[in-house]
């Protein structure tokens, strides 16, 4: 039986809900929280179970108040959902296709039909656009804070990511015409990882122009850098990137040996349900290890800020010499 709150409490040993369970500093930890927080599972939790969760953190971070008979297991189970749902530094609950969670069933979905009809000029454009509206909504709900984007800029970075990838998987279907089977089967793959490189910054660029917000080690708000966004951005898009590599570079390269054996060629029709299948596989893995390669909360040395900020800082009161930040996911 799991150890109650309140013993934990009384030994001075109370746990720290404004931090995960597992020790961020190491990719073991960080895995572990992602695990955890991405699980596709938490995507069925009710809006009202989601909102108790709040109200348990929320009233332990804050009040130290918990039920008298809640278990540390029950503690941690609201802390992830918390996780799951809300945003790190807004606290505000994200759109349930915005959070990390939504990442299997919907990618898989989506991956399944670009890796399918690659040939298909119709198709290719449909789901690009059905893949960069997706990943618009999950690139604005996981930014590091709360965005004062114009209506106008976030369908401007839209149309930026849809149009560049579908561009580029026009054209890259037009080189690979006279290649091999497998490279015109990775063309998909490079679409993605083009408008990746390209939505990213444009849905973020609020954070490149007036910077992101800076926390000392308690949380307190201390100041916003225009100097961690480039460092912050390229993460989020290697991260990014890397989960689609397991799914959408090994899938061709298992469907290409697929196509050739008599079971398929009896079969063609199992072509998308696998994939489908096969990419879900591999997303419930590639998605807590691409979160996890860098800290969700980063930390740098104030003396590398720009000296404006790297000044105000110092002139504080017990001024720190390190200032976290969150990087978005």
């Amino acid at each position: 039986m799991s150890t109650l709150v309140a013993e934990l409490v009384r030994q001075g040993k109370a746990p720290d809900l404004t931090k995960p369970r597992w020790d961020q500093k190491t990719f073991e930890g960080r895995l572990k929280h992602f695990f955890t927080t991405t699980n596709p599972l938490n995507l069925f939790t009710s809006e009202q179970k989601l909102n108790e969760c709040q109200k348990i953190v929320n009233d332990y971070v804050k009040h130290k108040n918990y039920p008298p008979n809640m278990t540390v297991d029950e503690l941690w189970r609201a802390k992830h959902l918390y996780d799951s749902a809300f945003h790190p530094t807004t606290g505000e609950k994200m759109f349930v296709l915005g959070r990390m969670s939504s990442q299997v069933p919907c990618n898989m979905t989506i991956t399944g039909g670009m890796l399918t009809f690659y040939r298909s000029t119709p198709a290719v454009i449909f789901w690009q656009w059905i893949n960069q509206s997706y990943n618009a909504m999950v690139n604005f709900a996981n930014q590091s804070g709360k965005s004062k984007e114009t209506s106008q800029r976030l369908w401007f970075a839209y149309f930026c990511a849809t149009s560049s990838a579908v561009t580029a998987a026009l054209g890259l279907n037009a080189a690979t015409k006279k290649l091999p089977p497998l490279a015109q089967r990775l063309v998909p793959f490079c679409a993605v990882a083009v408008a990746n490189m390209i939505n990213i910054p444009i849905i973020r660029w609020n954070e490149l122009a007036d910077g992101i917000e800076l926390f000392g080690a308690e949380g307190n708000r201390i100041a916003k850098s225009k100097r961690v966004a480039p460092r912050a951005i390229p993460e989020v898009i290697v991260s990014r990137i890397f989960m689609a590599i397991p799914f959408m570079v090994s899938a061709p390269i298992v469907m290409e040996r697929l196509v050739k054996t008599k079971f398929y060629q009896k079969r063609p029709w199992i072509a998308a349900p696998f994939q489908i299948c096969f990419a879900g596989l591999m997303l419930t893995f590639a998605t807590p290890i691409g979160c996890a390669f860098f800290p969700q909360q980063s930390q740098i040395l104030v003396k590398k800020l720009e000296p404006e900020v790297r000044d105000a800082i110092f002139n504080l009161r017990n001024a720190p010499t390190v200032v976290y930040y969150n990087k978005g996911l």
